[in-house]
């Protein structure tokens, strides 16, 4: 099926206004296009950690909002148009001009599937897609099967890449181990592969820890995720959803002094204050893993962990990024 895009081109201030008018009509799906650079109050909420870079914020805005084929799309711009002229006054509505394109009934959620290829993240750990196949399978290797879904983490990322080896060369049979923002689940698969006694794994989006629980089961781990307690079992993934940093009592939930390993592939933004509180969670003599650091934050979070009592053992790099590894 094809759809019309209808591009509406205004100014920043206005967009509001705009948009209200929009929905009014029963127009929902809205993009904004702008120029304005993102504050430093909302990369923090979103924990980026590179901005995008912009051209020059010249006040220009467009948005833009999809019709089917279906649709009189000379009545829907006749209506928008008188709307847009009935805003006229408060504020710079730019040109009001509206142009259409077209485009096909995409299925965006899965298309990225064809890009995801089997791989190897050392020489015998194997990231390999649910829908793939694998010909070249080594009596050795260690097949993770993995359908991220719409969660964070394919394991080809650098960050993951340090987070593995990293676990690899720390964990060992019989050690338990906490995979903190645990996403596609792929870090707390591999540490289990890799003889872990138990595992826990959290993640504040359910969604993630949906995808988590049924990856785990793709490989023939047992998953549990518990709403209430969560009992760590020989042999399994146990999965829920908190937030490890401001809630106390998922903390408590989570385990206080029970981990031998604690890894965490997320942001420089989110490890830095999760280094205050992962501690809990561990053994005296614990490793704590943490990934997902621009090289640019690497001291910012090395200072960080070392205020909060860690030592740092080694310090990793893979490109531009930065994976760390500290004893508690």
């Amino acid at each position: 099926m094809k759809w019309k895009k209808l591009t509406l081109a205004t100014t920043t201030e206005a967009v509001d206004y705009i948009s209200a008018m929009l929905l009014d009509m029963g127009i929902g799906g809205i993009e904004v296009e702008d120029h304005v650079p993102i504050s430093e109050e909302d990369r923090k909420k979103m924990f980026i950690d590179i901005l995008p870079e912009l051209p020059p914020d010249d006040g220009s805005a467009k948005i833009s909002f999809y019709i089917s084929e279906e649709d009189d799309e000379k009545e829907l711009i006749r209506e928008v148009k008188e709307g847009f002229a009935e805003l006229e006054g408060p504020v710079n509505l730019g040109s009001g001009e509206i142009s259409v394109s077209s485009t096909e009934d995409t299925d965006w959620m899965n298309n990225w599937k064809a890009f995801f290829k089997p791989f190897r993240v050392d020489e015998n750990i194997v990231i390999k897609p649910t829908w793939e196949e694998l010909p070249d399978r080594k009596k050795e290797d260690l097949v993770v099967e993995l359908d991220p879904g719409t969660a964070f983490g394919t394991g080809a990322h650098e960050t993951t890449k340090l987070c593995i080896q990293n676990i690899r060369k720390y964990l060992r049979p019989g050690m338990r181990l906490l995979d903190i923002g645990c996403g596609s689940g792929i870090l707390s698969i591999i540490a289990a592969m890799l003889g872990a006694e138990s595992v826990g794994a959290t993640d504040i989006d359910k969604n993630a820890v949906k995808a988590a629980v049924e990856n785990v089961r793709v490989n023939h781990i047992p998953a549990v995720c518990p709403e209430g307690s969560y009992e760590l079992k020989p042999g399994t993934v146990t999965i829920a959803a908190g937030d490890v940093i401001r809630d106390e009592s998922f903390r408590e939930r989570v385990g206080r002094g029970v981990y031998d390993i604690v890894a965490a592939n997320i942001l420089a933004d989110v490890i830095i204050p999760l280094s205050s509180v992962v501690g809990e969670h561990m053994k005296d003599g614990g490793i704590f893993i943490s990934s997902g650091i621009i090289n640019q934050k690497k001291e910012a979070v090395a200072d960080a962990l070392r205020r909060n009592g860690f030592r740092i053992l080694e310090v990793c790099e893979m490109g531009d990024w930065v994976s760390i590894a500290a004893v508690k």
